[in-house]
């Protein structure tokens, strides 16, 4: 019996002290994500590069569709004086042209959005990275994510690191 004591005893303080060692104050800081990338210098130099290429895309297609207009009434003045059976084998030619321009200028709307898209993961992938590099760093057990969408509802604002990581991935991004 006087084993079984000893060993109810034993497992007692085993208990007791995995206890104290979970009771360990865990450190936790949050970052504001909707702050923390309308902040972040590479996201915004990454979006005025996609917004310059998107409006010359849109000059672009304005400038076919323009060009195409034209084209377009030339040939309904000159249709007038075709006969009917030739009038319309142009009109389909040119159907089919107008089609083929169009399905381009759309692949090439598609890419950019591609590359646009690829870029901006890669950002999201190295803030990422960077503040998880910032935890371990610094000793934080959790990093939250918060902002709209977030999974902070409430924190206090001594645990906001949103500033510090931004400040960090804007020295970064100069070098």
């Amino acid at each position: 019996m006087k084993t079984k004591g000893n060993s109810i005893g034993k497992i007692f303080w085993v208990f007791a002290a995995l206890g104290l060692v979970s009771c360990h104050q865990a450190k936790i800081g949050y970052v504001d994500n909707v702050k923390l990338m309308d902040a972040y210098q590479e996201k915004i130099d990454v979006e005025a590069s996609f917004k310059i290429k998107a409006d010359e895309l849109s000059k672009k297609r304005d400038s076919i569709s323009q060009a195409f207009q034209v084209e377009a009434q030339a040939f309904q003045a000159e249709a007038e004086k075709m006969s009917q059976k030739k009038a319309q084998e142009q009109y389909g030619q040119m159907q089919q042209r107008g089609q083929m321009i169009g399905q381009q200028l759309q692949q090439e709307d598609q890419q950019l959005q591609a590359v646009g898209q690829t870029e901006m993961d890669s950002i999201v992938s190295k803030v990422k990275n960077e503040v998880e590099a910032y935890g371990k760093a610094n000793g934080y057990t959790y990093i939250l994510g918060g902002g709209n969408g977030g999974s902070v509802l409430y924190a206090e604002e001594t645990n906001d690191l949103t500033d510090e990581v931004v400040k960090l991935l804007n020295n970064k991004y100069k070098k």
